[in-house]
């Protein structure tokens, strides 16, 4: 063996790169900064609890009054109502939207441009006024039967009812665009794939496209759906005072403090917020299921396995356990 050769392992050994100590960073602009904020909140709260013009004691007293409680449930079922037709509608109108019909199309272009080009307040004023310009209505068959005959000016919750229709509309015609930019988003190839199996094409929206649309439905409509719960404070516009908002400004007309009563609607509409959006949260978690591409701790090794290759260690990546009656490959 010549020196050279002796020598070899030795240069191997030399050229190996020294490891490098890892060394935590601190980040001390953070706690700073959370300091600065929890100071700056502390002096807030005890500001506000110090001002006696926000008559604490007139907002414990009707916060959980029988008159909001229940103007709280109206809101929420006006929200409800509003949606679940502002869906349907959009739904169909978003269909219309992907026709390759082009009256269809029209038509439904011409909704969203006026229902989206006129503000919603605006369209609540002319639901409030529709009983006098229609003093009732007759359905049914134009010449040929009628199936009912309402008198919109006796009927007991005609405001009610059109606070709902004027809401549900409007919101129609942004919930057209949303369906329409999910069923966008999924590739063609996903509609030919199921095609090619022998799906029809129910089976191809109800298994295919909208399932993987909803991701991205999902979280524009949970918006919406908070928006719609503050939105129905404008439909004093009709009018209607049986809502939320609309009940403590009557309560507040009545004692005179509208600061403390205004305090009691928002709470009540922070708590409903909160509560959607935690069912937000995990409509979004289930829908959003197989998307991320982050493989877990189990599908590293069984990818190490096939290769025969090591599992390579990282911060963010948990180490597999050992297998029983063996060491790893």
């Amino acid at each position: 063996m010549s020196a050279n050769e002796s020598r070899a392992p030795d240069a191997v050994t030399e050229s190996e790169p020294t490891p490098i100590e890892a060394v935590p960073l601190h980040h001390p602009g953070r706690w700073i900064a959370a300091a600065i904020v929890l100071v700056l909140f502390g002096l807030f709260v005890y500001g506000a609890a110090t001002n006696d013009a926000f008559r604490w004691d007139v907002y414990g007293q009707y916060i959980f009054d029988k008159r909001i409680t229940a103007a709280a449930w109206t809101t929420i079922q006006m929200t409800v109502l509003a949606m679940v037709m502002a869906i349907v509608l959009g739904v169909i109108l978003a269909v219309m939207r992907l026709s390759p019909n082009p009256v269809l199309r029209t038509a439904a272009w011409v909704y969203l441009w006026i229902f989206r080009g006129t503000p919603v307040y605006v369209q609540l004023v002319f639901w409030g006024l529709f009983p006098s310009i229609y003093k009732t209505l007759d359905l049914g068959i134009p010449f040929v039967h009628q199936f009912a005959h309402v008198d919109l000016q006796s009927t007991l919750d005609t405001a009610f009812l059109f606070a709902v229709i004027g809401l549900g509309l409007n919101e129609a015609a942004y919930m057209a665009e949303i369906v329409r930019a999910g069923v966008n988003s999924v590739s063609e190839g996903q509609t030919e794939a199921s095609k090619a199996l022998g799906m029809s094409w129910s089976q191809t929206m109800r298994r295919t496209v909208l399932p993987q649309a909803m991701r991205v439905i999902i979280p524009p409509t949970g918006n919406e759906v908070i928006s719609m719960l503050k939105t129905t404070s404008l439909v004093s516009a009709v009018p209607y005072s049986g809502e939320l908002y609309g009940r403590a400004r009557d309560i507040s007309g009545a004692n005179f403090h509208p600061i403390p009563l205004l305090l009691v609607a928002a709470t009540w509409y922070l708590v409903i917020t909160s509560i959607l959006m935690i069912g937000q949260y995990y409509l979004e978690r289930y829908y959003s299921k197989g998307a991320s591409r982050t493989l877990t701790a189990r599908q590293l090794q069984a990818l190490a396995d096939a290769q025969g290759r090591p599992v390579v260690i990282t911060p963010d990546v948990e180490t597999p356990p050992e297998p029983p009656g063996g060491e790893r490959k």
